[in-house]
């Protein structure tokens, strides 16, 4: 050792050899370097050269020899080099100690993500490292000092840590997937997370930390290895349907829709894959004799045996195989028997001259499927021009393997006759059933409609003989019989309006249990005496915003049928409560999910039988005898309901009795305190010289409605259509309300005139008058923007004259 530790570094120049002669060795318990071993000597060498934290330890002291890239795993010590290890780590010696005494008795030790307290300018803290100690040996196999590289890996623990509580929620998500759902990790795919479904599928096993292959035995040979290796070693995910799997249990013959989707770290890398899927064994058991009948013939495509044997120029199916350049190198029989072509003209053309242009995109990702990625191609449809000229259409099964495709075709062009043939019979049959709504609804109408007109009818001709004979006296009784007949038809409509959604609703923040509370009394003398009313009310019910008389009118009518269903008496419960609809319920009944307010009418009567229960909500469909029911009632709710973007759902077990919920959206923000309406009903509906602009194309109507508003003692403004009010709210007159009909001549209804009269005069209220309650025509959704009001034809002209004073005080 005749060459000294300082004179080998400083021959070698350069920044290596400057650092070595910049530190003053004589002042280290080091010793004279040239008696060093050379062991030491190579291995501080390499330790100076290295990019990796690299730190040396040497004799029984251990003394510190380190390159920079060690440094910045120091923190804010100070130098160290030369210092004794229980020195420089003097905070964490009692942990690293044991460590050292390994690798100073010969001992290599590899310890990742190690938890160490760590003196970070003044402070102890907590800092993870991945430590490699290793003892470093002199000539004579004597252990001299220890070599140690280390990762400080505190950042990755703690992102590790942040994310558990994120793959804890994560993981209780997929643990109530309807599918099934699993976790693996590394090449060797150990499972890190199984939910419920996926243990029903597989059957109890011990999941957690154990590998795939391990775990499943009876996959071998089935491919499910080798496609989880290439995902994770690709990053490509893999889909796959009506996929065969069989596992060791007694149903294990399966078919599963299959996902394996990498999981990647912070920098990108894939260190897991994500399994899911569903079993579908259900839905492909129909197909599974055609399956057991093609199952010899594709097997001998894929093992290559089906070149020119018996079952090659027998077999109605089109085989071939395919050529990398996607020339057909070989065809049997069936191709010229179904297409026409012989197997001479097929090798003389490309698979894309005969596929049909609409089809090529995607029967070119087919074969980048089969050829390009090595993967088969199951029941692949398109469609293939004969040689006549028609198009037949295949379903394919195709196999790569040693640079070629090999193919199964069946022809598919009858069934795809028979589904176009099945669908039309199918359009047919709805419109049909279409058709037959439209008759019964129409049929419902007549019906109503011809009663109330013959009693509007022969009171007016009972007046027409009395009057003429000078019998004047009883002519109130009849005026009253056609007024209450005109009555009944304009709730007649009503309840069509509700039923088809289209009628206008008025809707306010409501309180739903001070709206039941206030109702409770006409419900309980509605119902008769041998029913009781239970109100069931949530404390905290939450707000929505509903048109209240509607909704009153709802649950009078659900009420009125829960007695019905209680021929010997009963209870009828009213309950409120607060229901947060979430996915699954939202997709069960078909309704948005979401904060609701819900209403259950619920009795213990009669129940409705299935039949029944699938046809409540149709229009003049009822259970009750003749004369006894108009059949709209639920069809009204319904409407009602789903225009104000809730929901109906009806729970009835024959015997058992019948709940009716009532999916309100949540309204934030305060209720209505109290009735306005109600308020200036007991005002006198009296004006105070306010303007009113009356806009009515009827003039009979026109001139009683301008009457009696005069009358009332409002100043009026009249005008016959909507390009004459807009003239009107153009001047300076002054316009306190605008009271519109809606259905208008000339071209503007009448939201547009409002629309325009509102942009000139921002502060103006708006009544509309209309009998035809169009929902596109007066708002959207059916719904009214503040300031504004609808009255719908025909109505008392008090009502008009109330309706006027409410929006004006």
């Amino acid at each position: 050792m005749s060459t000294s530790l300082f004179s080998s570094f400083a021959a070698g120049g350069g920044e290596m050899g400057q650092r070595v002669r910049a530190f003053d060795w004589a002042a280290t318990p080091l010793g004279p370097l040239s008696g060093w071993p050379a062991a030491l000597r190579i291995t501080v060498d390499q330790i100076l050269a290295s990019s990796f934290p690299s730190c040396l330890f040497w004799g029984p002291e251990l003394i510190a020899i380190y390159n920079d890239a060690f440094r910045p795993l120091m923190g804010s010590k100070p130098e160290a080099l030369g210092q004794p290890f229980h020195v420089i780590w003097a905070e964490a010696w009692t942990q690293l100690s044991p460590i050292a005494a390994k690798a100073l008795a010969g001992e290599s030790t590899f310890i990742e993500n190690y938890l160490v307290r760590v003196d970070r300018s003044g402070i102890l803290e907590d800092a993870w490292f991945t430590f490699n100690y290793g003892p470093v040996f002199d000539e004579h196999g004597t252990v001299v000092g220890m070599l140690d590289t280390v990762v400080e890996t505190t950042t990755q623990v703690q992102s590790r840590q942040r994310g558990h509580a994120e793959r804890e929620r994560l993981q209780a998500l997929l643990r109530q997937m309807p599918g099934f759902a699993a976790v693996l990790r590394g090449p060797d795919h150990v499972f890190e997370f199984v939910n419920e479904a996926y243990v029903d599928i597989a059957g109890p096993r011990d999941f957690i930390g154990r590998n795939v292959r391990e775990l499943f035995p009876e996959l071998t040979g089935q491919g499910f290895y080798e496609i989880l290796d290439e995902v994770y070693a690709s990053g490509q995910p893999f889909r796959g349907d009506a996929l065969p799997v069989t596992l060791d249990r007694e149903d294990g013959h399966r078919y599963i829709n299959l996902l394996y989707e990498p999981i990647r770290d912070a920098a990108g890398r894939v260190e897991g894959i994500f399994v899911g899927g569903y079993d579908v064994t259900d839905h492909v058991a129909a197909e599974a004799n055609l399956r057991e009948l093609n199952a010899e013939l594709e097997q001998r495509v894929i093992e290559r045996t089906l070149s020119r044997g018996k079952a090659w120029n027998v077999s109605p199916e089109l085989l071939c195989v395919i050529t990398a350049d996607g020339h057909f190198e070989t065809t049997n029989p069936a191709w010229h028997k179904t297409l026409g072509w012989t197997e001479a003209e097929m090798a003389t053309q490309g698979f894309r001259g005969l596929v049909h242009p609409e089809d090529l995109s995607a029967s070119l990702d087919a074969w980048a499927e089969a050829f390009e990625r090595q993967q088969p191609v199951l029941h692949f449809e398109n469609r293939y021009r004969a040689k006549d000229g028609a198009w037949h259409w295949l379903s394919w099964v195709a196999v790569p393997e040693d640079g070629k495709v090999y193919c199964i075709a069946r022809d598919v062009s009858a069934e795809k006759t028979r589904q176009r043939a099945l669908a039309e019979t199918q359009e047919a049959l709805r419109q049909s059933q279409k058709m037959e709504a439209i008759g019964q609804l129409t049929g419902g109408i007549a019906h109503d409609f011809n009663n109330l007109l013959a009693a509007i009818s022969s009171s007016m001709q009972v007046m027409k003989i009395r009057a003429a004979a000078g019998q004047l006296d009883d002519l109130g009784r009849y005026l009253e019989v056609g007024e209450r007949s005109v009555r009944r038809a304009a709730a007649l409509t009503q309840r069509l309006l509700a039923f088809s959604r289209r009628q206008t609703l008025d809707p306010r923040p409501t309180d739903v249990n001070r709206l039941m509370t206030g109702m409770a009394d006409l419900v309980e003398r509605t119902v008769g005496p041998s029913v009781q009313v239970v109100l069931a009310q949530a404390p905290d019910l939450w707000g929505t915003r509903v048109d209240a008389p509607q909704l009153e009118n709802a649950l009078l009518n659900l009420c009125i049928n829960a007695r019905d269903a209680m021929p010997n008496g009963g209870t009828i419960t009213l309950a409120t409560h607060n229901e947060v609809v979430d996915t699954r319920l939202a997709v069960e009944r078909k309704m948005p999910p979401g904060d609701h307010v819900q209403i259950d009418i619920i009795d213990h009567g009669t129940g409705m039988p299935p039949e029944v229960l699938a046809r409540v909500f149709d229009p003049f469909f009822t259970t009750k005898p003749l004369g006894q029911g108009t059949g709209l009632g639920l069809s009204m709710v319904h409407g009602f309901v789903h225009q104000s973007g809730g929901h109906v759902h009806i729970d009835s077990k024959v015997g058992h009795g019948t709940t009716i919920s009532l999916y309100l959206p949540r309204h934030i923000g305060p209720a209505d305190q109290e009735d306005a309406a109600r308020q200036v009903a007991e005002a006198p509906p009296t004006g105070q010289g306010e303007t009113v602009l009356l806009v009515e194309d009827e003039d009979t109507l026109r001139d009683l409605f301008r009457e009696v508003l005069e009358d009332a003692g409002y100043r009026v403004i009249i005008a016959a259509d909507g390009a004459a009010g807009l003239r009107v709210l153009q001047g300076q007159d002054k316009v306190d309300l605008l009271v519109t009909d809606v259905g208008l001549p000339g071209g503007m209804n009448g939201r547009q005139l409002a629309d325009a009269g509102l942009a000139l005069r921002p502060t103006m209220k708006v009544l509309f008058v209309t009998g035809y309650a169009d929902a596109n025509a007066v708002g959207a959704n059916g719904l009214l923007d503040a300031g504004m009001a609808l009255i719908t034809k025909p109505f008392d002209l008090a009502d008009l004259v109330r309706k006027v004073k409410e929006m004006l005080c």
